[in-house]
């Protein structure tokens, strides 16, 4: 590990490359070649011991053109070793993975280790023991140029790294890749926090957030895998184009058995088959809702009207009706789950029975407890005084019977509110109704006041922003025992919900003692256009930080005037598919058919949103309603006016614009044959 840098530094660099695939190849080999038949005690342990095999050799793969390491660190002394003179320092190479050879040797870092940590954060101000930092690049899977930093050389001054830039402004086709070659220090120190604690991220276009909190799930895995593989990890996207774009990160980072889901795959207790007008959405969407439903849900807890009598035997046993008063009391007085006070009652009754049995000088056990909490009329009464309740029900009755909404929601909704959340044709069963997606989430909010929703060890919402207040309520129920990282951009709020406040929005999702950080160095979109797309700002987030981008290639940039309609759209492809890397056609929803029969009859192809790229079809025509946290390396957006006008107010239509013109990674050419909206000119 300390040999000298040889002659020829580059020739020695693949040397080591090709023996590290060696080496991960070898550890492929050792795991597939396992032989469990005699070390497992039956036949569920086999089926366990096989799966870990399984998903350790998915994690051992060799993926041909992906480096196995993209840095190197020579470290000053050992690292953890006395800082004294004459110690003997050590070289890592940092990587995605960790690389063994036949010795138990380390070949490759992972990057999550804390002896890789200084790739990320090391400078000449705080060297961190680093002598030299090495980057490597790439053309494929071919290691073909390397740079190195002297950080402890006073002479050499500090300069941007040139791989590092290419690696930001590498051309990509297909899904989301990671970027554990280029991350920044303010972004490795999000990466980095502990488990224990919550993190909200504010970000702008292009500062990385989504992939700063996958790269976060990785490393948990990695300092926190037995704890989490106990209580699992999920990441919630906001639809499942967005989540097949970045499906692929954490399998390229050797992480496999993280879930993935939308918050309406989280609430899916009924199937989803209408749609609610805005001003109805932004009710049911209400924190105040959850009150709503708790009265209404509470409502069929009734008093005893007499006590209850136990016969055992030749024996009655009485319990007087203020005694259960008293037991309804307490346990409502608990404030535990309705479904669990429900089944407390019978015990609490039974164990009233047991005091009287002990009082008459008898001895019952458990056995006698549990018999007298199954008695029939100990039943009986469980059932009138405190019935079980099926939560669509419920939402439903809420939905549909205008007293018994009116009873429960006095003081909370206004009477315009509740005339909104009201359905003008009522459902005749739970089955036939039409549920919308807030209807769900309402249900959701119902299914926990019954019984108490499963807790996950971390969970990563993204896009954030768009959540109503009962949204973030129902993931916080996946999370009341972990952590969350919180990721978004108030600017790209496009529902009419849309978050207001970070501090508003974790309050929610009860994790009001988050912290909230701040990301604003740019990375992805090029400068000309951050900063056009920023004229928007005052307009939809007055007060937000604006992305300063530190791409040193400005980006190609061009506003043009289309009377030729789609004609001079598709001309637009045209020209950006003659460049390398992908091509993203953003429009108005409504105009999408328009354009998707302008470049069929072109002989242009092109997939939809969430539709995996190849080189030969390069364009994805993309509604607006979907552009939002997908990115292309080049950009036609067509007609900004529509774009705006397509939403139900400016405020939202100018967020929606804001999305769509930041989706480009290296050019963006805006089209218009109307006028462009006046807070871009």
């Amino acid at each position: 590990m300390s040999t000298p840098v040889h002659d020829d530094p580059l020739s020695k660099e693949r040397s080591h490359l090709a023996a590290s695939r060696s080496a991960l190849r070898a550890m492929r080999e050792d795991v597939e070649s396992l032989d469990i038949t005699d070390v497992t005690a039956n036949w569920v342990n086999a089926a366990v011991l096989e799966s870990q095999i399984e998903q350790r050799i998915k994690a051992l793969a060799d993926l041909s053109e992906t480096p196995l390491f993209f840095g190197r660190l020579d470290y000053l002394h050992a690292p953890g070793a006395e800082q004294a003179e004459g110690g003997e320092g050590e070289r890592f190479y940092v990587g995605r993975r960790h690389v063994h050879d036949a010795d138990g040797d380390p070949m490759v870092i992972d990057w999550r280790a804390p002896v890789s940590q200084p790739f990320y954060r090391a400078s000449k101000k705080d060297p961190q023991d680093v002598s030299l930092r090495r980057r490597f690049g790439y053309t494929g899977g071919d290691l073909t140029a390397y740079e190195d930093e002297h950080l402890l050389d006073p002479a050499e001054a500090a300069t941007t790294s040139r791989l590092l830039q290419q690696e930001i402004e590498r051309p990509r086709v297909g899904p989301m890749r990671d970027i554990v070659a280029t991350i920044q220090p303010e972004q490795d120190e999000i990466v980095r926090a502990g488990l224990a604690g919550s993190v909200c991220v504010q970000g702008g276009p292009g500062t990385g957030k989504t992939a700063v909190g996958l790269h976060r799930v990785a490393y948990l895995l990695y300092a926190h895998r037995e704890r989490l593989a106990r209580t699992g990890t999920l990441v919630i996207g906001p639809n499942r184009s967005f989540l097949h774009y970045i499906e692929q990160v954490l399998p390229a980072l050797g992480e496999l058995t993280v879930r993935q889901a939308t918050v309406d795959d989280l609430v899916a207790h009924v199937e989803v088959r209408g749609t609610d007008e805005a001003a109805t959405a932004v009710v049911k969407g209400d924190a105040r809702m959850a009150e709503v439903l708790r009265r209404a849900l509470y409502s069929h807890v009734t008093p005893p009207a007499e006590g209850v009598v136990v016969v055992r035997g030749s024996r009655r046993w009485r319990v007087p009706v203020y005694e259960l008063e008293e037991i309804v009391r307490e346990l409502l007085a608990r404030d535990i789950r309705y479904g669990a006070a429900r089944e407390a009652l019978p015990q609490r009754i039974a164990h009233a029975v047991l005091v009287q049995m002990e009082r008459a000088g008898e001895a019952p056990d458990d056995r006698v407890q549990n018999a007298v909490a199954r008695n029939a009329a100990v039943k009986a009464l469980v059932k009138s005084v405190w019935p079980q309740v099926d939560p669509a029900k419920l939402v439903l009755r809420l939905l549909t019977d205008a007293d018994f909404l009116a009873e429960h929601a006095e003081g909370i909704l206004t009477e315009e509110e509740q005339k909104a959340v009201l359905w003008a044709k009522p459902a005749r069963s739970v089955k036939s109704a039409r549920w919308s997606p807030a209807d769900a989430v309402l249900i959701d909010e119902a299914t926990d006041l019954i019984e108490r929703t499963h807790s996950l060890g971390h969970v990563v919402l993204d896009e954030a922003q768009d959540l109503s207040p009962m949204q973030y309520r129902a993931v916080g129920r996946r999370c009341t025992t972990g952590s969350a990282t919180v990721l978004g951009d108030l600017a790209q709020g496009t529902t009419p919900w849309a978050t207001r406040s970070w501090a508003e929005a974790l309050g929610h999702l009860g994790k009001g003692e988050a912290v909230v950080e701040e990301l604003t160095a740019g990375f992805r979109v090029p400068t000309d256009v951050i900063a056009y797309a920023s004229r928007l700002l005052p307009h939809i987030a007055p007060g937000l930080t604006p992305v300063a981008s530190i791409r040193e290639n400005p980006g190609f940039f061009d506003i043009r005037t289309a009377p030729g309609g789609a004609a001079d759209v598709v001309a637009a492809c045209r020209e950006l598919l003659e460049r390398e890397g992908s091509v993203g056609l953003i429009a108005a929803d409504a105009r999408v058919p328009q354009l998707a029969k302008a470049l069929a009859a072109a002989g242009i192809g092109h997939v939809g949103p969430g539709e995996e790229t190849t080189h030969a079809t390069r364009l994805t025509l993309v509604p607006a309603s979907l552009a939002k946290g997908l990115e292309y390396d080049y950009v036609v957006l067509d007609e900004p006016r529509a774009v705006v006008d397509g939403e139900p107010d400016e405020r939202t239509g100018l967020r929606r614009l804001y999305v769509a013109l930041t989706r480009a990674v290296s050019g963006l050419i805006v089209t218009h044959a109307t006028e462009l909206p006046p807070q871009l000119t």
